[in-house]
């Protein structure tokens, strides 16, 4: 057998073997790769994303250029504001979907905060946007 299924590779990913980088699209989060590019190449991304402790957030709207984005908060508390959707407190076992394109920014969130993130494809670009209204 090839190892590759449907343009997929089979990967595991133990939290007793992963590292947390602050190389990731905001400072105030650091991101441990679950390896789910590597394996759909590119088609898709999952990742950890925790707080930075004593980081802040600049809460500055964005969008991101995407075709799925999933976030899950696995622990504390993170809240965001949407495009016509107002502001939302996420806390663990919170679970949104935000459509492609929507302008939305972090605000605040608990130091202890943990949420997974899934995004298609794996890389896209996000961009500066203006606040909605």
């Amino acid at each position: 057998m090839s190892g590759m299924w449907k343009g997929q590779a089979f990967t595991i990913s133990h939290a007793d073997h992963g590292k947390f980088e602050g190389e990731g699209l905001r400072a105030f989060f650091e991101y441990r790769d679950l390896g789910i590019s590597k394996a759909t190449g590119g088609k898709f991304n999952a990742h950890v994303i925790r707080a930075v402790p004593g980081m802040e957030s600049p809460g500055a709207w964005h969008s991101h250029d995407l075709d799925f984005q999933m976030v899950y908060v696995t622990r504390g508390w993170v809240v965001f504001e949407y495009e016509g959707q107002g502001e939302h407190i996420l806390r663990q076992g919170s679970c949104v979907l935000q459509p492609p394109g929507i302008r939305h920014r972090e605000i605040r969130h608990s130091e202890d905060m943990e949420l997974i993130e899934i995004t298609s494809p794996a890389d896209f670009s996000t961009e500066a946007a203006e606040v909605p209204g």
